[in-house]
């Protein structure tokens, strides 16, 4: 069993969770977890194999439907459990986001937060499931459409916030009378997958209902896409391995629910509190390093007023403290990886070699990227179309409404945004124009609330979690007639 009690010895988290079972994984090689800060080895897990991936779908198989059929009640007081396990665990989860990620205590702080805000919702949303009795053109006929669980959902978690964006899959499908089989990201096995297990175990959820497997599509190729069990599968990652997940999911009739990247827009207009402004910029940018899909990747503002807030947004950009993420004071931690910090800093060598002016050049350092402020872009530079997972951001001048919307939709994603303006009805008028499945008025580009629908447009992804779309996401309907009296028939 994984012991809560010691973090700094994570070895007892460095299994596969299968049925119950903490089990050692059968692969031929292992997933080795590091700190990106220090490089220090974590843990190594052997990795799961394609027939561990068959017995963990079908444990799940066989545990949901008791599940399903012990009701909302039941299954609530289960995650209102999980959530008194987070918030009684909450300085030893703090210490694994640190050493894992290398998320510094804000933003350790700021995914707890949404991930017991995801708990709580998850506790109370199996009871707003409803059913529907419809009107029919024949004589004495009562037509029923009951909503049921989809069965068994597989969850792929990503990197960055992987406790939260796990749990927005895996708690709502469980609440909602499903089993789960997560497969957590390879650079943060134990945070976003034998934790999550820990605290459901914790919480007394039945033996298979939950199972993780920790291993990488280089041991089991498509297998947790292609398995017969599942009939829903939820992937939150890059566009790239999204459109693959898709493409096979839909080779085998599975739904899929996909969060994939972002290249966000902060819009400034002539009108907005400058001041606040420039705070909300600071945060939509540089929150995890950078590392959020919906990270205001460009800061686009009136030309009116260019010079003043670039002035003061840089300035607050290079105070941002870079370092330890153990240290309470550090603002600005170690990217994921090395190949992440060779590719920001790429990614800003090439933009600066085709005529971007660095107001702020970042170094770099191991995995410490300090953050970096370019302006002057060509309007075809190839970096205002990308997604941007690091410390940089560009800031875009523009003349009027009009332009800020065409520069913001030049994109092909299309995930979150923000308009600053003290007119608020035109802020809600740009909104509207600007083509993302999220955006916000006066306030961050990064915003996550467990009622209202998440989800983007173009490349961003496809489908819906959170509230009433997690119900849709991982809940099927069935009709069921009823024939009061005899019917006619024309044979």
């Amino acid at each position: 069993m994984a012991d809560f009690s010691d973090f700094s010895d994570l070895s007892s988290f460095a299994h596969q969770y299968i049925d119950g079972q903490w089990l050692p994984g059968s692969g031929s090689w292992d997933v080795v977890d590091f700190n990106p800060y220090n490089g220090d080895k974590l843990a190594s897990i052997t990795a799961a194999t394609v027939d561990e991936v068959d017995q963990a779908y079908r444990a799940a198989e066989r545990a949901r439907h008791a599940w399903a059929a012990a009701g909302p009640y039941a299954r609530g007081l289960v995650l209102e459990r999980s959530l008194r396990v987070v918030e009684d665990r909450e300085r030893e989860i703090t210490e694994l986001i640190v050493a894992e990620l290398g998320g510094t205590r804000l933003k350790a702080a700021f995914e707890i937060a949404l991930a017991k805000d995801m708990l709580r919702e998850a506790a109370q949303i199996a009871m707003r499931v409803e059913g529907r009795i419809l009107p029919s053109p024949v004589a004495g006929k009562e037509n029923r459409v009951y909503r049921l669980p989809v069965g068994v959902v597989g969850v792929i978690s990503p990197f960055n916030f992987p406790l939260f964006l796990a749990l927005k899959s895996v708690a709502p499908a469980l609440a909602l009378g499903n089993g789960v089989v997560l497969k957590p990201h390879q650079n943060t096995p134990i945070t976003g997958g034998t934790l999550i297990a820990r605290i459901f175990e914790e919480a007394g959820l039945p033996h298979g209902l939950l199972n993780v497997l920790v291993t990488d599509i280089a041991e089991i190729g498509d297998a947790f896409i292609e398995h017969p069990v599942p009939r829903v599968i939820t992937f939150t990652g890059s566009d790239k391995v999204g459109r693959h997940v898709a493409s096979v999911a839909a080779r085998h009739f599975k739904r899929t629910v996909l969060e994939l990247g972002g290249n966000s827009a902060l819009i400034v207009m002539a009108d907005a509190d400058l001041d606040y402004a420039v705070d909300v910029a600071v945060f939509s940018r540089f929150a995890d390093q950078g590392q959020i899909s919906m990270a205001a990747n460009r800061v686009l503002v009136d030309r009116a007023v260019e010079a003043e807030f670039t002035e003061a947004f840089t300035a607050r950009v290079a105070a941002l403290r870079v370092g330890d993420p153990a240290d309470p004071a550090t603002q600005i931690g170690p990217l994921i990886d090395q190949a992440s910090a060779d590719t920001i800093t790429a990614q800003i060598d090439q933009a600066v070699a085709g005529g971007a002016v660095a107001l702020l050049r970042g170094t770099a350092e191991g995995t410490l990227v300090s953050p970096s402020v370019l302006t002057g872009l060509a309007p075809d530079a190839p970096i205002l179309r990308r997604e941007l997972f690091g410390p940089v951001v560009l800031i875009v001048p523009f003349d009027g409404e009009d332009e800020a919307v065409r520069i913001a939709n030049d994109t092909p994603f299309g995930l979150s945004g923000a308009v600053h303006t003290a007119d608020v009805d035109r802020g809600i008028r740009i909104a509207q124009r600007i083509e993302t499945g999220m955006i916000h008025v006066n306030d961050s580009t990064i915003n996550d609330e467990p009622l209202v629908a998440f989800g983007g447009e173009k490349q961003s992804g496809l489908g819906r979690l959170n509230g009433d779309s997690a119900i849709e996401a991982f809940t099927t309907t069935k009709w069921i007639s009823i024939q009061h009296g005899r019917s006619k028939f024309p044979l």
